[in-house]
């Protein structure tokens, strides 16, 4: 059973800051991707930044120059730094992660249980 666990959200004023993280543990071959999603009330959920193997990063246009992605390897960890926040960054975000249990096995994606990110005065 793979289990992602994420933490770090939480209310912080327009023009702050708050880092994400998530763990991956459980019986993983490999990772391919790792991703964070978000979703704001009556919206679709949307890809904000994601991380592929070979440390590759992108960004929704949205978010350019005010998030980072990155990765520790050896702690199965993907992380968000958001700074420069702002109201419309309020959404409940997701981990996402594209992995292989073994060599032979077929790609599988699972998600995270969603952090709230609320950025308000």
């Amino acid at each position: 059973q793979v289990q992602l666990v994420e933490s770090g959200g939480g209310l912080v004023q327009p023009g702050g800051s708050l880092r994400l993280s998530c763990t991956v543990s459980g019986s993983i071959f490999r990772i391919h991707a790792m991703n964070w999603y978000r979703q704001a009330p009556g919206k679709e959920r949307e890809l904000v930044a994601r991380i592929i193997s070979d440390d590759t990063t992108d960004y929704a246009d949205s978010v350019k120059g005010r998030f980072t992605i990155s990765r520790d390897n050896a702690k199965n960890t993907v992380y968000l730094q958001m700074n420069s926040l702002k109201p419309e960054d309020t959404s409940v975000y997701y981990c996402h992660v594209l992995y292989r249990r073994s060599y032979f096995a077929t790609p599988t994606a699972s998600w995270g249980q969603g952090t709230q990110v609320t950025v308000s005065s």
